[in-house]
């Protein structure tokens, strides 16, 4: 990470008028490929929010895509979360923006807490009952109230994070039971395989589990209605299956430059 920052300032707010057009054309594109998929699948327009991924992107693209319709953003690493966030959160103020959605996608250590619970809304990123119970315990001591989304690894790939599908029920129960943050919804990513039917599984499952969530009808379950999945290359599966929100960098800002 330190080599990375060495490369580029993500609190950098100033870009060039032709990438702030690369940026809003790639937000249009993606939004209108969100209504177009929504659409098609007989669901309403505005069932699905478009969430800006912005690992790696400096505050100036950020406020490019927030000027082109942008309202949710979400970064993977805390550390940039503490680069970017007040200088991207008064700049949207600026912008008349006062509803901007700031969450955190990536996984979050214990020590790194302290770090996001000023600036994010939510962590979506939440693996077990243990953190989430830790995040709780923090932002009670900030007097703060976050959302978190429990993340569960529905595609069983080693090399992605979140809960054992055979564990989310009875973790999801019991984080909704806690004080200081709110279940508010499920997070996965999508099987890394060119086959539509293991990857539609995947997603299928979180639906079914947040169904079965919801009809318990169990204190703090009410608002777990959120469904977090779907990114560039798999969206218009994710919102075949019931997505409500889906994660896009690429789509976006184009490429990244670095990991």
């Amino acid at each position: 990470m330190t080599a990375y920052l060495e490369h580029k300032d993500l609190a950098n707010e100033k870009i060039s008028p032709e990438r702030a057009t690369q940026i809003a054309d790639g937000v249009h594109r993606t939004l209108e490929a969100v209504e177009r998929a929504t659409s098609e699948v007989g669901r309403y327009s505005g069932d699905v929010k478009l969430l800006a991924a912005t690992k790696t992107r400096d505050v100036g693209e950020i406020l490019a895509a927030l000027d082109a319709g942008i309202r949710t953003i979400g970064e993977n690493r805390p550390q940039e979360v503490q680069i970017k966030a007040e200088a991207v959160k008064r700049l949207a103020v600026a912008a008349g923006i006062d509803d901007l959605g700031f969450h955190l996608i990536g996984q979050l250590q214990s020590n790194k807490i302290n770090k996001v619970i000023p600036w994010v809304d939510t962590i979506e990123s939440v693996d077990s009952l243990a953190e989430a119970t830790k995040i709780a315990t923090r932002a009670i001591s900030h007097e703060r109230h976050l959302n978190v989304f429990l993340e569960v690894n529905e595609s069983g790939e080693e090399s992605k994070s979140g809960c054992d599908p055979t564990r989310a029920y009875d973790e999801a129960l019991a984080i909704a039971a806690l004080d200081g943050v709110s279940l508010t919804g499920l997070m996965t990513i999508g099987a890394h395989v060119d086959d539509e039917a293991t990857i539609r599984a995947g997603f299928t499952h979180l639906r079914e589990l947040r169904d079965r969530l919801l009809a318990t009808g169990g204190d703090g379950l009410a608002q777990c209605r959120d469904l977090s999945m779907g990114m560039t290359s798999d969206m218009e599966y994710a919102i075949d299956e019931g997505s409500t929100i889906v994660r896009v960098g690429t789509g976006i800002f184009g490429e990244r430059a670095f990991i």
